[in-house]
This record gives structure tokens, sequence and C-alpha cells, in this order.
């Protein structure tokens, strides 16, 4: 063959191979696709009271695969928008060579992204190919009643990202036990705010929990005595109560016992000794706790709650936020929300505050004085105590959060309280002394969030307005002819 020739066809092969490389355009478009089928499948299953306990961890594993997907698209979006603004703001030499320095910068910064869309693609798609008979299963389990809520209503009205952990509670309690067995008992842990007193509200609202159990009573220990011991029964307090005639529940009980603090393995013994005593066969314990110390107790494997990922979290704090808006028609909103949610440090209280509050003024600008005092206040609070206030929040440790109106103040929270649905709680609202329409003095009571899901506590903060301090480095001064020179 020619010389000329070879090359000629070696060049058209590469035109060919270039031409068949998929764009990024191309791959977004594939994977907004595949997120709307795989939104499909998680709504069919979220509507489905599955008890397979293979298909649940499969689920949850496709849930945190549909996160991650709108979290990598979500980025490789803005950060384009981002990229775009910033080239828009330059001055160039001729509009050609702008093009041609936008596209460069643009492929230089969007190369990562676009990889990982890539991989986000290839996931889910082998993911759904996967589930296809598991979707065929799911048409086998009964559909459970709900009202047909929008997405962003359905996340601030219910428990989101644990429906495999519910069920794996709720099979543990409807498992008949043999009468020579110990009293069933099962740890849930994690850190604080993480959601444990959530889960066992929402497994205890069920309905098949509820009819097999002909009482559910709450226990919550502070400070551990033999006084706790002798007055167990009479602590408890009464959730449900099952009225319906049914010989099999008359005794059966289920006990939920809130451990707050640390307990030692002898009054633990004794705890579970009068547990015996007053509840009868066929009963179950659910015992929650910040420490893993209480894992060995259990009769069965502990259930450990964690934080939700970076990606989950984003699609919950998204979806709060932007509420029926189209995030994609607010290119700079969106990018503000990503990172916004980012010095949030995954605080689901957070989240649902500083989402309610940014839909609630839906301004770029606004969202802007948001993050900058955010970012500000929590990098400032790291570089003076060496921690995230919200980590220190989560320890229920005291910390400080900002004032918008008052730069040079910010309230010190000193205590936080969990109150009832029943109970009074402050007028006073957190985002009422945050953007300074209420200015307390002194130390006060602070409603920080009233909860719209079970068990429907109202968190309150005790706090104190203070004012920060600020040390400035001073000029060395020298003393010539009587008279001071800096």
């Amino acid at each position: 063959m020619d010389r000329r020739c070879w090359k000629n066809a070696c060049g058209c092969c590469d035109q060919e191979r270039k031409f068949l490389k998929p764009t990024s355009l191309d791959v977004e478009d594939r994977l907004c696709r595949v997120l709307l089928r795989a939104e499909v499948i998680i709504d069919e299953a979220m509507g489905r009271d599955v008890t397979n306990q293979a298909m649940l961890l499969q689920l949850d594993m496709f849930r945190d695969a549909r996160d991650r997907s709108h979290y990598v698209l979500d980025t490789f979006r803005y950060q384009l928008h981002d990229d775009e603004d910033d080239n828009d703001q330059g001055v160039s030499r001729s509009s050609f060579l702008s093009k041609v320095s936008s596209t460069k910068h643009l492929s230089n910064r969007g190369s990562q992204s676009f990889k990982d869309m890539q991989e986000a693609l290839d996931n889910l798609s082998s993911m759904i190919i996967e589930l296809n008979e598991l979707a065929l299963f799911l048409i086998s389990y009964p559909q459970m009643h709900r009202q047909p809520y929008s997405m962003h209503l359905q996340l601030a009205n219910c428990m989101f990202g644990r429906q495999m952990e519910a069920q794996l509670v709720i099979n543990f309690l409807l498992h008949t036990q043999h009468k020579d067995e110990d009293l069933g008992l099962l740890p849930i842990v994690g850190p604080g705010q993480v959601g444990k007193t959530t889960l066992v509200a929402h497994v205890c609202n069920n309905e098949r929990v509820r009819g097999h159990f002909s009482k559910i009573l709450f226990f919550s220990i502070h400070d551990f005595t033999n006084d706790e011991v002798s007055n167990f029964k009479k602590g408890c307090m009464i959730e449900h109560q099952n009225h319906m005639p049914n010989s099999n529940i008359d005794r059966r009980l289920l006990v939920v016992i809130e451990l707050i603090g640390d307990l030692s393995e002898d009054a633990w013994n004794r705890l579970y000794c009068a547990s015996k005593q007053y509840v009868p066969s066929g009963s179950k314990i659910i015992v929650t706790s910040r420490s893993d110390k209480i894992v060995k107790f259990g009769t069965t494997r502990a259930l450990t709650l964690k934080y939700l990922s970076h990606e989950s979290f984003w699609y919950f704090f998204k979806t709060l936020t932007f509420g029926s808006r189209d995030p994609k028609m607010h290119p700079k909103l969106t990018r503000l929300a990503m990172v916004i949610a980012k010095t949030v440090n995954n605080s689901l209280i957070g989240a649902n505050i500083i989402a309610r509050l940014l839909s609630d003024n839906f301004d770029v600008h606004f969202w802007g004085k948001v993050l900058t005092l955010l970012r500000g206040s929590f990098q400032r609070h790291i570089s003076r105590f060496g921690e995230h206030p919200i980590d220190l929040l989560h320890q229920n440790k005291p910390a400080h959060l900002p004032i918008m109106t008052t730069p040079s103040e910010e309230f010190l929270v000193q205590h936080q309280y969990k109150y009832s649905h029943e109970e009074e709680v402050p007028q006073i609202r957190f985002v009422d002394v945050m953007f300074g329409s209420v200015k307390p003095h002194g130390k006060f009571d602070m409603l920080l969030w009233k909860a719209r899901i079970p068990p429907y506590y109202s968190h309150v903060y005790t706090c104190e307005i203070q004012e920060i301090k600020t040390t400035t480095s001073k000029r060395k001064r020298s003393v010539k002819n009587g008279s001071t020179v800096c």
C-alpha cells in the first residue's frame, strides 16, 4: 500500500475513534436516563414491605449508588458552570482566543469529574441489570399505605436512608423465641444525633409491631442506681397499648431503654435481671446508646448506625432545599448549596434548619451571605478549639455558633435538651437569634428545631451571647528622643 494512502487510512480510523468516543454531554444524558430508571425501582421498593434481608442489602447498596451518581452529576454540571462564569469575567485579546482558552480550561478542570461521571454511569447501569430479578420479586411483597407525597415532602416527613435498618429491627421484634431462650435484647449503638431514637420510634409505629405486643414501654436511664432497678416498671412510659383482644399478646411487652451516658457491667446485669423479673415470656428489649460497650450484652447482633455518606447527605439536603423547584434551572444557587452542605458536616438537624432557611429566602445574595457566615464561623471555631462545632454538638459539648447581624458576637451553646411534643418549648428560635430579629441578653433557652417525624422531639439549646475575642498583633514600638516611633 502507498505510504500516503496508509496514512490517510490511519487518519480516518483516528477520526472514527474520536467520533465514537462519548462526549460529556452524551454521558450526562445517559446518566440522567439511568437515574430515572433507578428512581422508579427505589420508589417501588420504598412502597413495599420488604422483609428479605439480602434484598434489603441490595437495595441499600443501590440507593448509595444512586446518591453517588446524583452527586457526581451535580459536581460535573456546576463545576463547569463555575468555570464558565470565571472565564466570562476574564478579558481576552480576541473572541477566538477566549473560546480556545475557555475550552482548554474547562477540559483540564472537568476531566476528573467526567471520569467520575462515566464510572457512576457504568456502576449504576450494571446494578440495574443485576436488579432485574429483584424488581420482579418486589411485586410479591405487600404495598404499604402512604400518602402520594412529592419527593421533597416525603423526605421532610419520613425517615431518610434507614429502610434496611428499620426492617432488621422489625425482623428481630417479630421473631418468635423458644421458651428456654434468654430474653431477646437488641443493642442499637451510634454517635449522637445519628438517628437512633428516630429509628426506634419509626419501628414502633409499624402496624405489625404494634399488633405483636400488648404494650410498648420507654425507659430512659441517666444515672443508674439501685432505686431505678426497684422502680423499673414504674419508671417506664407507656408509648402504646394494644386494646385488641388477643390471647397471644395479652402479656408480651416491648421495652425500649434509652441509655444516656455509660453503664458498668455490674449495673447492666442488675438491670437485665430486673427486666427478666418484670417482663413476661416472649417480650423483647431494645437498648440505644452512644457507647459500644452494650454490644456484648445483646442476644443478637448489634445494629450500628453511622452518619450518612456525603453523597447521600447532599441528595437529602438538595431535595429539601429546592423542593418542587428544578435545581438545573438555578445553577448558581445549586453550586452555593453544594458548598453549604459541606459546611453543615452531615448534621440532619442542621440540614433541616438551613434547607428551610434557604428555601424561604430563594436569593443568590442571601445564600452567599449564609455561606460566608457559616464557613467563616466554622473555620474560626476549628482554629480556636480544634474541632468543628457540629462535632461538639453531636457529643453534647459546648460550642460557639455565629450571629449574622453582629459579627463581633456569637452565642455559646452550653446545654442541649430534648422536649416531647406535649411539653412547652421556648418562643425564641435559632434563626431569630442568628439573623438578629431577636436579641436576647445573658443566658436564655432557644428552640433549635421541632421535628416533624416521630418521636416529634423539640431540640432546645441553653445559650449565652458572648463577644468574640480577637487577638491583634501589635507593631513593635521604639522610643527615640522622648517620642514613640512605630
